[in-house]
């Protein structure tokens, strides 16, 4: 099983919209096995496979989630007559992805991650690693979606990953952003020894006859640290796929070929970039 986490330090640059899309495609065009891990506190990917219902219910019944990856401790049970005591520790084989209707699996995010003490230096940023180690046989690839924050939920799917991939959006800001990512990135692997490797560089919320997409297209395309990850298609700006995000709607499903070639054209430069 590869391992990708997908990051970026800006919110707001179509990160999660990657993530689920190329798990989407993934799966269903190319007939890949597929996780999707959710490690951001704002757990939108989660928002986007499950129904607000669906998650009340799903985490009414103690399913498993991220949290569950990164707390071995178990929770605690009450009883009328013995009074609280703590269950077993929680172990890998404990955690069982949900099964998504488009097909392929995820680790659901929980929105009160942030409130989960785990500081550096723990050993526990090594948790995802070692779970993933743990059901690499069940899966071809494993997409993490990250945190835009420079948190142990960041490190740990650094630590994790055998490859990152940057969705950037295409404005000023982006253009000098990357280059403070690439340095958390190298930080983060010295301090931890990990050697995650860059896949790539994808254009996002593209509008291709813009100044402003032309100007950072060039900048990227001319730049030598950076001209050799970018990929040549793009996701293309569209209100259909905002739209679609908390309805189950996918790239697949939206009746745009122009839409769905550009796409495409990213997963297979993507798959020959890890070579799967």
């Amino acid at each position: 099983m590869k391992i990708i986490s997908v990051l970026n330090m800006k919110g707001g640059v179509g990160k999660t919209t990657l993530a689920v899309n190329l798990a989407d495609f993934l799966q269903n065009r190319h007939k890949k096995r597929v996780l999707l891990v959710d490690v951001d506190p704002q757990f939108n990917a989660t928002q986007c496979l499950i129904s607000g219902d669906q998650y009340i219910e799903y985490i009414s019944q103690e399913k498993s989630t991220v949290i569950d990856i990164f707390n071995s401790a178990g929770k605690m049970a009450a009883s009328v007559v013995n009074g609280s005591s703590a269950e077993r520790p929680i172990t890998f084989d404990d955690i069982i992805p949900l099964t998504t209707t488009r097909g392929f699996d995820i680790i659901p995010g929980r929105l009160d991650l942030f409130r989960y003490e785990m500081a550096a230096g723990q050993g526990k940023e090594m948790r995802l690693k070692n779970y993933l180690q743990n059901i690499s046989e069940n899966y071809d690839l494993c997409i993490i979606d990250s945190p835009p924050t420079p948190s142990v939920w960041m490190s740990s799917a650094l630590i994790a990953s055998d490859y990152y991939l940057i969705p950037v959006k295409a404005d000023p800001i982006s253009m000098t952003g990357i280059d403070l990512l690439e340095g958390i990135i190298n930080e983060k692997s010295d301090n931890y020894g990990c050697r995650c490797i860059c896949c790539g560089v994808v254009f996002t919320m593209v509008e291709r006859n813009t100044r402003v997409y032309k100007e950072a297209s060039e900048y990227f395309k001319t730049s030598k640290k950076w001209k050799d990850y970018i990929y040549g298609k793009v996701i293309l700006k569209r209100t259909s796929i905002s739209r679609g995000q908390l309805s189950n709607t996918f790239i697949l499903d939206i009746d745009d070929s122009e839409l769905k070639t550009e796409f495409s054209g990213v997963v297979q430069e993507f798959m020959r970039r890890i070579e799967i």
